[in-house]
Parts: structure tokens; C-alpha cells; sequence
């Protein structure tokens, strides 16, 4: 039964992972084709700087629920510390 319950812990985590750089590489993708717009776009009057890339508050919160959920499986014992800090690593970019 634990390798089961270490088994759903892992393939959780890493499903969480997986979705957080789809996303992450979603937004950065439309950004560039954004800022490519930006720069094929005419002048129309003075041009203004596009803004700096802030990341969202969905997407730290989202890290920061990933990190509590590591956390958890760490201190149940279902992740080791090496593991833990891989993921933690693939989370934090």
C-alpha cells in the first residue's frame, strides 16, 4: 500500500508540474507574439515601451500551492529529499 500511495504522490507532482510549465510556456508564447504585434505595428504617435514581463499572481500562487503540496509529501515520508528538491527545482525555474 505505500509504494501505491508514493506512486499517486509522484505521478500528482508531477502532473502539477507538467501543468505549471504548459501554462507558464502558454503566457511566455503570447507574450512574444504580443511584443511581435508591438514591433510590426505603425507608429502612431510617440512609441511607448512595452511593459515589463510581471509575472501573475495566479501563477505564484499556483507555486506557492505546488511548494505547500510538496512540503506535505515530504514531511508524510512519500518523497525523499533528493526528489523533493528536484521538483522543488523544476517548480522555481
Amino acid at each position: 500500500m505505500p509504494g501505491l500511495l508514493r506512486g499517486v504522490a509522484r505521478t500528482a507532482v508531477v502532473a502539477g508540474t507538467a501543468t505549471a510549465v504548459s501554462n507558464r510556456v502558454s503566457r511566455r508564447q503570447q507574450g512574444r507574439w504580443a511584443q511581435q504585434e508591438y514591433q510590426e505595428a505603425p507608429p502612431q504617435s510617440a512609441p511607448a515601451a512595452p511593459p515589463a514581463p510581471v509575472p501573475s499572481a495566479d501563477d505564484m500562487s499556483g507555486r506557492i500551492d505546488q511548494l505547500k503540496q510538496l512540503g506535505e509529501l515530504k514531511s508524510q515520508g512519500v518523497l525523499t529529499e533528493a526528489e523533493f528538491e528536484e521538483q522543488k527545482r523544476r517548480i522555481l525555474g
